[in-house]
Parts: C-alpha cells; structure tokens; sequence
C-alpha cells in the first residue's frame, strides 16, 4: 500500500441560515448549547433508537456548529461532536474494537457543494503526484484520472463484519467509531449473512462494512400488526432495524426479516484490490450482498445525474434510502487522500431532501371502514412531502393518538416514506399551544350516531351498525372489488350514485337491480349500453365461486386466503353458518381470531337475514367440487415473489394460481426466495433476486412452474 500522503483540510463553507456570534463569550455559549444537543440526539439515535428531531433539524445544527468552529477555531476540541463518530456504546452488549475504525461521513447538500469536493479531491491528488494545479484550467494536464463510484445512501444501521480465514467471527455496530457493540449472535440469524464465505482461497482477514435494513414492506406489515394489538408503532424502517438487531435474545432479531446491503472494506490480511467495484464484485462472488444500484461514472456530472435520478426515483427500491454517496473508486488514490478525524476525503454523502415535514395539526376526525373499524385520521394544513402535498394522514387508532401525545393545534412531523399512507409521526412539543387537550375516541359513530364499541383485547373501536351509511358505501366498493366478486361497471362513484338515489340500501339489493332497469336508466347519462353492462356485470358476479362470496360479505380479518381454507373444509354458506368457534378454529390455517370473527359474524342477526336474501336471490351458496378437498401440492416448499405488471395474470390471479398448487407467495426477496416472477416494470425485486442469485423468470416461465412444478430449463 502507498503510504499516506497529509492534504491539508479545505473545509467547504457550511450551509446555515444562523448569523455566526463574533463575540468570543456568545459564540462559546452558543458552541456549549449545540454540542450538548447534538450529543443528545446521537446517543438517543445510535442507542435508544429514539431519535429527538429529524435529520433535517440534525443536519443544520451541525452545520451551524461547523461555521462556528470556522469563525472560531479555539472551540474545536476532541470532544466537539464534528470531531467524533457515532454516540456511546451500549452498556448492554460486549464492546468491540473494529480492525479499522468505522468513520463518518461528511455531506453535501447541493450540487454546488458536491462539486465543490470533487474539486478538493482533483487538486489533492495533483498535488500528490506533483502536478501543479492551474486555476485557469478545470484540470491540471497531468492530473491522475478519478472515477467515482455512486451508491445509494441506504437509512439502517451500520455493521462491519469480521470475518477470518473466510468464516465470520464477529459482527459490531459502529458505536464511537472506534469500539462498537458486539452482536455476532443477532446478526448470525440474518439469512443474507453467510457463516462461510463461497470461496476457495479465503484470506486471513475481512473486515465488510454495510448497512442493515428493515425492508418496506415488512415494515409496513409489522408496523400494522402492532397497531392492531395495541403495540406502538415503529417511527420508521431505521428504528425498527435498530431495535431488532439489539435484541438481548438472538430468536426475536431472527423473527425480523432484516436484510444486508455491503458497501466497503475495512482491515485486509491476504488479499487486496484495486478499485472499490473490484471489491465489490468480489463479495458478491463470495456470498455477501452488494446495491445492484451502485454505478461507476467518470465525471462528477455523471454523479450529479445519479443523484437526481434516484431523488427523484428514491421511492423505487424496497428499501429506504435518504442520500447518495460518492466514492473515488480507485484505492491507490483514497490512500494518497487519506482521512479527517471523522470522515475520509475521498467520499462524500449527498443528503436527499427530508421525507418528514412540518405542519399545522388541524382537526383529528374520524372514518369508518367496510368492516365497522372506526379509524381516526389528522386535518392537516396542506405541506408538501416528498413531492405530494399532504393533507390528512392516517393516526391508526385512539391508542397511537395517546401514544404519539399529538393534540389539535400541534405542530407536527408527518412522513411519507415509499409510496405508504402519509402518517404523523410526533408533535413539536416546544410549539405546543398552551391550550392544547388530549384527544379522546368519540362515543358515537359520526355517520349514524350508533355507539363505538371497543371489543375486550383489541386496540380499535368499532361501529357494530352492519347499515353505518358511510360502512355501506365502503361495504359495497369492496364486495364489487376485483379480490372479491370483480363486478364490472360498479365502481366507487357508481355505488355514490346508487346509494344517493335510493336504489341500493344493503348488499342484497345490488342483486335486486335486474328489476330496476328501468330506474337506471332514468339516471344521467346512463344509457342502454351501460345500463347492460352493469347488470351483466352483477350476473357474472352472483355466479362467482364461494371463497370470493365469503370475502365480499366483509366480515373482519376474513382475506382471500383463508376464505379458501374455510371453503376447503366446509364446502356451502350453511355449513360455515352452522359451525362453532371450536369447529372452524380446527380448521387448517384458521386461528382463533379469524374463527371468533365468522363465528360472530353469522351470528349477527341482521348478517344472517342478508344471507338469506342472497340465497334467495341467486348468489353461490355451494363450492364447486374443484374447490373442495386439499390443494395441488406441486408446488409444495417453494417461495415465489411476483413483481411488475404481467400481461395474461393479475397479481391476484398470479398469486392465486401459484397457492392453489402450494407455493408460498410473499413480497419480498431473500436468500430463501425460490423465483422471482418478474413482468414489465420489476423494479428493484428483480435487481436484489439477480445480486442474490435468485432466479428470475418471466410470464411464459409461469406458466412453465404452473403446468410443469419446476422451473423452465436454462
């Protein structure tokens, strides 16, 4: 290795909207109050997962701190938080002493100042090679050529991995940057963690950083599931990510389905390279997942280019994601560059806009869904988040309400992360109106005035008032929905109209309709032809098979699959109508909840008058005999991702066919992943199948799994 060359710091000008104190004694007050702040954050961010403020409020206090330091270099002491890494350890978990200490980075948060490093690491390394930079050009004529390596900035936890004569030996997080805190035995659990790397010749030592992540879409499917039982919510993937990893006992952190992205090297003994993306492909080749996502370019408008497209497309990957990070490639020239106290001078991390904003709290009000689920949700004033103007976001149940303590008229944080329902995340309590009350659930359903009821042991209330006008407009959505009776022509505003003008009152009566074609067709604008298609719409709908019958009915928790195991084992309406809690809860697949929430369902005296008005009226009471009886296991053992828009399946479809011959369907890519489906438009599944070796076939390789339970041959 070529031996450090010193460069001298160039520190940019820190972007801050505070006038920097001249005066010595204020700007030493003012020094004290940031870096007790920020020491704060740190440790409630690293530690607690906890973190007090947003990035974005992070972000321009350090910078501030930074031009203070700037204006008065007297206050720059090791102890300063632009001098260290991380945050404490915790006490809680071994310490461990990394091989090579885990920097930070330092961040830009324009083009300006992107460019503005890129400028600094060109001269550094003419300099090092005895180029005499001229100011008068863009590049010395003998300056060394750089490439940049552009990442994604992935928002999870740091890890660096040990791993000697290729079998790991430890895992630690950052901590200080120096000692970290040892949790070999949580990330042992992580499926894309290898406890032997695939390689013949291991070297003696590998020190792999990376970034642990909870991926969105399991998140979002954790984040619901604590809701329903009462549980607060998890802020964001980061914490979620955080909080697993330091669990005390290894089973809980293997329970999440955390995921690895490796984006360096640390300490080497017995191998070496060249270029980072050399590195790079080489822990890919050893069993170690790297971004797909991670490009070369040549020019720093190339890395600027990579910027705004993955800001703008930042909601694209199953991963949250809040910058990008700029590398020198070659590692001859990081060497030459070398390193600040905190941060190496050869990379640098843009910082993406901040996908949390600020708003006014206006009203909390409430809505209640298909299923008597009454559901609080914030007025907010109007705030654009990540490129979408907000005005209400979902509060889940009273229960989050009281959790978050958000009051109307507070200020609040409300986030957007993916393409998710918008959520406020906390109040601003500094700005809280003096005034400000605690919020309680309402006693009465705001849209028929029947009470809300919270049943014993579960976090939401309910209206139990099977004909809530605001239930039946949501009731009747979902039964023409394509996951359940798929009825063309009724749609969302077709069910406003019908319901507004009197002509269904209840689910039964969309079947009635056939005797009211006359009224239809004194509505406006409706003629002959649409008149007909709706109706031929309801037909084919009455005739749809059982398990779509019993998930258009909306009885609670009841989704399409376990409809089918109700069906598989009871084969009519009458007979599920007739069975205990006990009998149905015996039933492959069927839990107690589920068995509770039919069993109460048909018991309701009003459901049970509805089901005799659509025996009555036609509608499938009797499964088919291809319904009955156990399903085609040739899929049996297999795990399947379907992503992107195929042409001759829906997804629901796809996923339908792929179950009914025993594959597990799921939404996410992981090691244990047997094929990944991939149709136009994959996205990022495809990429992490294709980085972790998972095959990837398209539509017509369906079919081929389908009809034949193997994949295609290469």
């Amino acid at each position: 290795m070529t031996p450090v060359t010193p460069v001298a710091d160039e520190p940019g000008t820190p972007a801050t909207a505070e006038a920097v104190p001249q005066d010595p004694v204020e700007a030493r007050a003012r020094h004290d109050e940031l870096a007790r702040i920020l020491r704060d954050a740190r440790y409630r961010y690293y530690v607690l997962s906890d973190p007090p403020m947003t990035d974005a409020e992070f972000d321009a206090l350090f910078r501030e701190l930074e031009a203070l330091e700037v204006a008065h270099p007297s206050l720059v002491t090791p102890s300063s938080p632009t001098q260290q890494v991380g945050a404490p350890i915790d006490t809680a978990f071994p310490p461990a002493e990394h091989p090579q200490p885990m920097l930070s980075l330092d961040n830009a948060f324009s083009r300006a100042e992107l460019e503005a490093w890129a400028d600094r690491v060109r001269r550094a390394l003419a300099a090092a090679v005895g180029a005499a930079p001229d100011e008068e050009q863009a590049e010395p004529a003998d300056a060394p050529r750089m490439r940049f390596t552009c990442e994604l900035k992935i928002d999870g936890v740091a890890i660096d991995l040990v791993y000697r004569d290729g079998v790991l030996a430890r895992g630690a997080t950052r901590g200080n940057g120096v000692v970290g805190e040892d949790v070999t035995a949580q990330i042992a659990t992580l499926e894309d963690i290898p406890y032997r790397l695939d390689v013949d010749d291991p070297p003696a030592l590998l020190e792999v950083r990376g970034e642990i992540y909870y991926p969105l879409a399991a998140f979002e499917a954790m984040n619901e599931a604590r809701i329903e039982r009462g549980e607060a919510a998890f802020m964001n993937p980061r914490n979620a990510a955080s909080g697993a990893l330091r669990q005390k006992d290894p089973e809980i952190t293997r329970q999440r389905p955390l995921s690895l992205w490796c984006h360096g090297l640390g300490a080497l003994e017995g191998i070496d390279f060249a270029s980072h993306r050399e590195s790079l492909a080489w822990l890919r080749e050893a069993g170690l997942p790297t971004d797909p996502q991670t490009t070369v370019v040549e020019q720093v408008d190339e890395a600027w280019d990579f910027v705004e497209r993955w800001t703008s497309a930042r909601h694209d990957v199953s991963y949250e994601i809040d910058g990008v990070v700029v590398k020198v490639d070659d590692l001859e020239q990081r060497q030459q560059l070398g390193f600040t106290a905190r941060a190496p001078r050869w990379a640098i991390a843009y910082k993406m806009p901040p996908v949390e904003q600020e708003t006014t709290l206006l009203a909390i009000e409430v809505n209640v869904g298909r299923t008597g689920k009454a559901t609080p949700y914030a007025v907010l004033e109007p705030v654009l988040v990540s490129g979408t103007t907000i005005t209400y976001a979902t509060l889940h149940n009273e229960i989050q309400v009281r959790a978050k303590d958000v009051r109307v008229g507070d200020r609040v944080m409300v986030r957007r992360a993916g393409d998710v329902i918008p959520e406020v995340v906390g109040p601003v309590l500094g700005a809280r109106p003096p005034d400000a009350q605690v919020w309680s659930m309402p006693h009465d359903c705001p849209f028929c005035g029947e009470p809300l009821v919270r049943p014993e042991g579960e976090a939401h209330h309910l209206c139990e008032n099977v004909d809530c006008p605001n239930r039946l407009l949501e009731s009747l959505s979902h039964l023409a929905g394509r996951g359940a009776l798929d009825i063309e022509g009724l749609g969302e505003q077709t069910v406003e109209l019908l319901v507004a003008e009197g002509l269904v009152t209840d689910l039964a009566d969309v079947f009635r309709l056939k005797d009211r074609r006359d009224e239809l067709l004194a509505l406006e604008k409706w003629g002959e032809k649409r008149v007909d298609n709706l109706l031929a719409g309801i037909e084919a709908g009455r005739q749809q098979t059982l398990d779509r019958v019993l998930v258009a009915l909306n009885i609670r928790h009841l989704g399409p699959t376990y409809a089918k195991a109700l069906v598989r084992a009871r084969s009519s309406l009458q007979a599920i109508r007739d069975a205990t809690p006990e009998e149905l809860e015996a039933i492959d697949g069927i839990g107690p909840v589920i068995a509770s929430a039919v069993h109460s369902w048909f018991a309701t005296p009003r459901n049970a008058e509805l089901i005799d008005e659509l025996i009555d009226l036609g509608v499938t009471t009797t499964a088919d005999p291809g319904e009955v009886g156990p399903v085609d296991d040739q899929l049996a053992g297999w795990t399947v991702v379907v992503t992107g828009t195929l042409e001759g399946f829906t997804r629901d479809e796809a996923k339908e066919a792929l179950e009914s011959r025993g594959a597990k369907v799921t939404g996410s890519v992981s090691k244990k992943t047997s094929a990944v489906v991939a149709g136009a438009d994959p996205g990022s599944k495809r990429d992490k199948a294709e980085g972790l070796g998972v095959p990837v076939i398209d539509e017509s390789g369906l079919l081929h799994l389908l009809d034949h339970g193997r994949l295609p041959d290469a």
